[in-house]
């Protein structure tokens, strides 16, 4: 696909399928250097490059705040099921507690 007014390619939606499998598991600088790789054996246009670039950022500060959301929920659990079993054994009759 190219645009009429500057005659370079912009990257195709199964372009950045493609280059989105390829840097989905890689950090994000390996990502732009695979992304940049790849740009450069054709003439695309830098703003939509840009975008595409833009795009693997978010998803990749997407999957870093699930990661951490992910570990505060299981403390959050964790600290959740060990006030509830200290205080189920303080309700027991007959516990040393209340002895």
């Amino acid at each position: 696909m190219e645009q009429e007014n500057t005659g370079q390619k912009i990257l195709d939606p199964i372009e950045r399928a493609r280059l989105g499998l390829k840097v989905l598991n890689m950090s994000a600088q390996e990502a732009e250097e695979t992304i940049d790789a790849y740009v450069s054996q054709g003439n695309y246009d830098k703003a939509s490059v840009d975008y595409f670039k833009g795009q693997i950022a978010i998803q990749n500060r997407i999957k870093e705040k699930g990661a951490e959301l992910l570990v505060s929920g299981a403390q959050i659990l964790r600290l959740v099921t060990l006030a509830f079993a200290k205080n189920f054994t303080k309700s027991q009759p007959g516990t040393p507690s209340e002895q």
